[in-house]
């Protein structure tokens, strides 16, 4: 079912809660929402998890207030779902954008609640290069980004998704995951990657102590394989699984193997 829920400022964030079990909550993208996982939702439902979907504010389902698009906003309404819907010993999956914002829940709640944390081409512990960090994109390549929008979103989500997935795709597929990017709001996806180019976690990932896995794409061209291990690094009790033919959407590229290796942590009793 879904529910609309009332975070901060009177902003109402959707929210898909599907099967029982073990809560899993996913944390979506940039600039995607929720239904981006829909092909996980049938797999832990079976397999009596209970899926929970957070459109962030600005995107999908959700409202789209004017400002605050930061990680600590974002992680204050993902602890607004958590207790409406009053989850314990859930498993949090943060996607691109989702993970630092998963990391940032978990630094500003002291873990509060989370029994796993799953990062999936996280954009962590930074999106954009530092003098001491050079993986991934420099910030003007975030402030192009931003001009393409302002210019074309349409034409630039085309190109995004060409960009997203490393095995070939129908036509319809990637229309549809167009189709996602377009419901977010323009000004949304704008300050959202303002955040992407400017947050920086790198002194959060050694706070993490609960269960960790990294999947990552070898081929990622949005958020580099170096992201995972640089977290794998930092991250006490991690696991890195790569993904040898996948880009950034790895559950899209390898579907298969994804909901497999998915499951396979959520079962498990530990990491390492």
């Amino acid at each position: 079912m879904g529910h609309y829920i009332e975070v901060e400022d009177g902003v109402n964030v959707y929210v898909e809660d599907i099967g029982s079990g073990q809560p899993v909550v996913f944390i979506h993208g940039w600039p995607l929402n929720s239904k981006a996982f829909e092909s996980q939702v049938s797999v832990l439902a079976e397999q009596n998890f209970r899926f929970i979907g957070i459109d962030l504010r600005g995107f999908g389902k959700s409202d789209k207030p004017w400002s605050s698009y930061d990680y600590d906003m974002a992680a204050n309404d993902v602890k607004a779902v958590v207790d409406y819907l009053k989850l314990d010993q859930f498993v949090l999956a943060g996607f691109s954008m989702g993970g630092p914002i998963a990391i940032r829940y978990l630094t500003n709640f002291n873990q509060q609640g989370v029994d796993k944390l799953l990062l999936l081409s996280a954009a962590a512990p930074l999106f954009t290069q530092r003098e001491d960090f050079q993986h991934n994109l420099k910030p003007e390549e975030v402030d192009g980004i931003i001009d393409q929008l302002k210019e074309d979103r349409p034409a630039f989500l085309g190109q995004f998704a060409d960009m997203f997935f490393e095995q070939k795709k129908s036509p319809e597929f990637l229309h549809w995951f167009q189709t996602l990017g377009l419901q977010a709001g323009a000004h949304s996806t704008i300050k959202a990657a303002i955040a992407l180019r400017d947050e920086d976690l790198r002194d959060e990932l050694a706070g993490i102590t609960v269960p960790t896995a990294i999947f990552h794409g070898k081929k990622d061209q949005i958020c580099a394989y170096e992201l995972g291990e640089e977290m794998d690094k930092q991250i006490p009790n991690s696991v890195l699984v790569p993904f040898e033919d996948s880009g950034h959407g790895i559950n899209a590229d390898e579907p298969e193997r994804f909901n497999n290796e998915l499951l396979n942590f959520l079962k498990s009793s530990d990491v390492k």
